[in-house]
C-alpha cells in the first residue's frame, strides 16, 4: 500500500506537532506519486479524525490512498490499539475506525463490567479491508470491506484470561450470549450496518460493522 507514518496517542494541537509525532516506516516501499500527497496529514477531515483518536489514546498508522480495480482504501489508517490491543486490522477508513474505537471505549467496556465484572484487555478482529464481494448472498455487489469501510469482530479477551468469541458465545452460556448481544445492540446505534449470527450463516463467527451510505440495518 505504500509508505505509512506511525502515530501514537497524544493530542495533535497543530500540524507541526502531528508531523513531529509521526515517523516514516523504514522498511516500507516508495510511495506512488498519486499516493504521496494523501499519505501526509494535510486533509482537515482526516486531521480531525486522527486528533480524536489520539485524544482517546489510540496507536495507529496513517496510510496512503490505495486503489485496486473497483476496490479502494482512502483516508485510511491501521488501528493497532485504543488503550487495549486490537488484532488483525488492516486499512480502515479513519471515520470508521473512530466510530469503532468509540464503541470499544464505551459500550464494550461497560458491558464487560456489567456482565463479567471484568475489563476487556484485547479485541480480536478478522480484518477490515478486503477486495471482495458481499459474502453469504447471491449478490455480485462489492462489500464495504472493499472500500476499507467495514470491520469484522470475532472475540474479546477479559482481564481474567477468559476468551469470549462470537462463534462459541452467541449460543453459548448465558453471560457470553448476553454480553455479545449487548455490544451488538450498542453497535447498532453507531454503525450504518451491523450483522451478527442472527443475520445469516456467513456471520456465525463474527460481528460485521460498516458505515455504508445506505439505510441503517441491524440484525
Amino acid at each position: 500500500m505504500g509508505a505509512m507514518v506511525v502515530c501514537r496517542g497524544s493530542l495533535f494541537l497543530s500540524l507541526a506537532v502531528l508531523l513531529a509525532g509521526c515517523i516514516p516506516s523504514p522498511d516500507a516501499p516508495p510511495k506512488r506519486p498519486e499516493a504521496a500527497k494523501a499519505a501526509l496529514p494535510n486533509n482537515p477531515e482526516i486531521l480531525a479524525c486522527m486528533s480524536d483518536l489520539a485524544r482517546a489514546g489510540a496507536h495507529f498508522s496513517l496510510l496512503p490512498d490505495y486503489y485496486a480495480g473497483h476496490c479502494s482504501a482512502t483516508n485510511a489508517i491501521k488501528l493497532v490499539s485504543i488503550g487495549i490491543p486490537i488484532t488483525n486490522l488492516g486499512a480502515t477508513r479513519c471515520g470508521t475506525a473512530r466510530i469503532f474505537a468509540g464503541w470499544i471505549h464505551a459500550p464494550v467496556r461497560k458491558a464487560a463490567r456489567e456482565v463479567f465484572r471484568k475489563s476487556v484487555i484485547q479485541v480480536e478482529t478478522m480484518g477490515s479491508y478486503s477486495c471482495r464481494n458481499v459474502k453469504g448472498t447471491a449478490s455480485n455487489r462489492l462489500s464495504e470491506h472493499a472500500f476499507a469501510n467495514a470491520v469484522d469482530v470475532s472475540g474479546f479477551i477479559l482481564s481474567d484470561g477468559r476468551r469470549i468469541t462470537v462463534e462459541t458465545g452467541w449460543s453459548g452460556d448465558e453471560d457470553a450470549a448476553r454480553f455479545l448481544r449487548l455490544i451488538r445492540d450498542a453497535a447498532c446505534q453507531r454503525f450504518s450496518t451491523v450483522l451478527s449470527p442472527d443475520y445469516n450463516a456467513a456471520h456465525y463467527n463474527h460481528l460485521h460493522f460498516d458505515m455504508a451510505d445506505t439505510k441503517p440495518y441491524c440484525r
